[in-house]
């Protein structure tokens, strides 16, 4: 069973706030009964679609939470796991209770397993691999049992370990064979001590992640990852936040966050990159990029570096981020399979950089704007002066200072925001009228609309979008679609979220709460629907203009994640299509055209489809020569694709006046980052066809707008 993890960030939030519900009083001195009765209640009272908490819910959670705690399948045994299966249909009734024997009978069996798996990897690692025996290494768990004995667990526990040092092993090498090509004199080191050195490296590694991760988890913190566990099944967006992590949030909520600015997701045994932060020092690097896994993380003043694989999220933020000007040694794989080594120095990460940015571009005769929003930000607490609405609305107007003809909104990788915040910017493209529906359980429906009569652009207008672009950007590219105001070109389908969450403080549930922070629940409480009455959920919004992308193969939507809700449509919204109609399908077919006959496309897709049967493989050689030729073999294969990265248009992007100005007493490098920005848009092919849709739609536009005048 696959299982995805969330990135407790704003940015994947569509609303927050605080639930109503009825006056229940909640009482138990124990702390942790306390949390059950108030989490279980508050997801019957407030989910948007609770699920029944029966047998069948009990066996999900009870199997949710062994793979949780043991994914890879080295601590528990078989035996273990009959102990434990006994409660796997009354788990319901534990929580009904508020009951947590399960939890106490596992978490218990869980440290005992711990302290036995220190001496398993020490001895382990106490002799000599030998690579040259032609054995492999299952990584899909999945597949694999419970060991049945001790010698079963050491094997699994040894090939694990093989496999982790075999990079190690590999490393070496390599800085042996480079130290001899630059000194020929250099006495190079012997395989027996390579081997060594490369499992001393290990032993250190995970000796650290046990020392610093494993042993520092209290026990409030064992049982928040069993709350989350319950929570989780209701939804993939409804998740607990411990205190721990409720701070880690807040953090993130006062706009600053010290460490690389990445975004970052656990998938299975790894912990990918997800997003860039725009001006951030793992942008300013150029060498980190979404979809990249992290395999190991070495601090500036440490020998070794600490091998992340398998860890807990969490736990592996705490070594990725770190003080202003330490530096941070990444060993990441590529996406083509290529491990290389990126140092990053850490920096204050201002979420400012997330905020809306213009460009102005020549084509030919016409004068174009592209505007790129990463998020749908907003300040709750100052929504009049920050937020993204503004923000787009005053990018339009330097743009159209400039004589814009027509404008590109990207969408890629905005991974949603505040529902107030995209309504209004919506409103910047039509007279008025509806939005979005917004619906809770049991109520009636909520249509947001657009009260502004006024249209800050009426001119032609393309929206771009990927498979990551969610939520708020999926609702901004629906109500566009809906309203045939603008045409989207991207991925089949964007993400797919249509849920709403709002991020609950449990301490408020309490009069006088005596038993410590409880921590909070973000919980779905609401579904929101396209103005046709469709649901983005699962679905997404489907482009006018698909083209393929790096992630078409890759599973990365809503449909992909664990227990999402299912797809419905309520009664359409009233609303009037777009008055000035271009010739719409006549500029979609055109597109279409080009698309389909464009080169760098077909290498794109053609690339996306080698890079899934990468993500595919689960099987690895423990053999080093093929392992080595495996790697050389890839790195082979992926020079085909360098032409991606090399392609370039014959458009030129600047700065429009106003953002000119800014440079002249400028502290924070904002030249150079609009310099490396505008150099990725003329290497980008989504752009130029963007442009070439604006230049198809201009040509349509003035006389199509004339005649509707005309008719009225």
């Amino acid at each position: 069973m696959k299982r995805n993890y969330k990135i407790l960030s704003l940015l994947l939030l569509l609303a927050f706030g605080s639930c109503s519900f009825t006056t229940k009083k909640f009482s138990n001195p124990d702390k942790d009964k306390l949390l059950i009765q108030i989490i279980t209640f508050v997801l019957e009272q407030g989910h948007f679609d609770p699920i029944a908490m029966n047998d069948e819910f009990s066996a999900e959670l009870f199997s949710d939470y062994i793979e949780i705690l043991d994914p890879v399948k080295r601590y528990f045994y078989e035996s273990d796991y009959r102990d434990f299966e006994k409660y796997k249909y009354f788990l319901d009734n534990q929580l009904k209770a508020t009951e947590i024997t399960f939890f106490n009978v596992v978490n218990e069996r869980m440290l005992k397993r711990i302290e036995e798996a220190k001496g398993i990897y020490k001895e382990v690692l106490s002799e000599p691999f030998d690579y040259s025996i032609d054995e492999v290494f299952d990584t899909d768990y999945d597949n694999s049992s419970f060991a049945k004995n001790k010698k079963e667990m050491k094997e699994r526990w040894r090939k694990q370990l093989k496999f982790s040092t075999l990079s190690n092993y590999d490393d070496l090498i390599t800085q042996e064979k480079l130290a001899k090509e630059k000194d020929g004199s250099y006495v190079m080191k012997t395989e027996s001590q390579i081997e060594k050195e490369a499992r001393e490296a290990t032993l250190k590694s995970i000796d650290i992640y046990f020392n610093d991760n494993v042993e520092d988890l209290q026990r409030e913190d064992w049982f928040a990852i069993y709350v989350n566990t319950i929570v989780e099944e209701f939804d993939p967006h409804t998740y607990y936040l411990a205190p721990r992590g409720k701070e880690d949030f807040d953090q993130r909520m006062s706009g600053k966050l010290e460490g690389i600015g990445a975004r970052l997701q656990k998938r299975m045994d790894y912990i990918k990159i997800v997003g860039l932060i725009s001006g951030g020092p793992a942008w300013r690097s150029n060498e980190l990029e979404v979809e990249d896994v992290i395999l190991k993380v070495k601090q500036e003043d440490e020998e070794f570096p600490v091998n992340i694989v398998g860890m807990r999220i969490n736990d592996a933020i705490k070594y990725i981020k770190g003080p202003k000007g330490t530096k941070v040694t990444l060993t990441v794989k590529k996406v083509d399979g290529s491990v290389k080594d990126i140092v990053i120095t850490r920096d204050v990460v201002e979420l400012v950089e997330t905020f809306a940015k213009s460009s102005i571009v020549n084509k030919g005769n016409k004068k174009f704007g592209v505007i790129n929003l990463p998020a749908f930000y907003v300040d709750f607490k100052d929504y009049k002066n920050i937020n993204a609405a503004k923000d787009v609305k005053n990018e339009i107007e330097r743009l159209k200072s400039e004589g814009m003809e027509g404008l590109v909104l990207d969408l890629r990788n905005n991974g949603g925001g505040s529902l107030p915040a995209v309504v209004d910017m919506a409103g910047l493209f039509i007279k008025e009228g509806p939005v979005v529906q917004v619906r809770s359980t049991g109520e009636a429906k909520e249509v947001l609309k657009d009260m502004d009569k006024s249209i800050t652009w009426d001119g032609p207008l393309v929206i771009l979008v990927n498979e990551i672009s969610a939520s708020a950007s999926e609702i901004m590219a629906a109500a566009m679609q809906d309203y045939k105001r603008a045409i989207i070109i991207g991925s089949k389908q964007t993400y797919g979220k249509g849920t709403v969450q709002n991020v609950i403080n449990l301490n408020n549930m309490l009069r006088n709460n005596t038993s410590g922070d409880l921590g909070a629940l973000a919980l779905t409480t609401q579904k929101y629907y396209r103005i046709n009455g469709g649901s983005v959920q699962l679905e997404g919004v489907k482009s006018d203009v698909k083209v393929p992308g790096r992630f078409s193969f890759i599973d990365v939507g809503e449909k992909d994640k664990e227990n999402p809700l299912p797809w419905d449509e309520i009664d359409a919204a009233e609303y009037t299509p777009w008055e000035y109609y271009f010739d719409y399908n006549e500029t979609v077919k055109r597109s279409k055209e080009r698309m389909v006959n464009n080169e760098q496309l077909k290498l794109i897709e053609e690339n996306a489809k080698w890079v899934k049967t990468k993500i595919d493989d689960r099987i690895f050689s423990l053999n080093y020569k093929t392992y080595r030729a495996q790697l050389d073999l890839n790195e082979e294969e992926a020079k085909k694709f360098d032409a991606i990265a090399e392609y370039q248009t014959n458009l030129t992007f600047q700065s429009h006046s106003y953002e000119k100005s800014l440079f002249k007493d400028d502290t924070t490098d904002l030249k150079e980052k609009r310099v490396r920005w505008h150099k990725s848009l003329s290497q980008d092919v989504y752009i130029e066809e963007a442009l070439n849709v604006l230049e198809d739609l201009k040509m349509s536009y003035p006389i199509k707008k004339v005649a509707s005048t005309v008719r009225k």
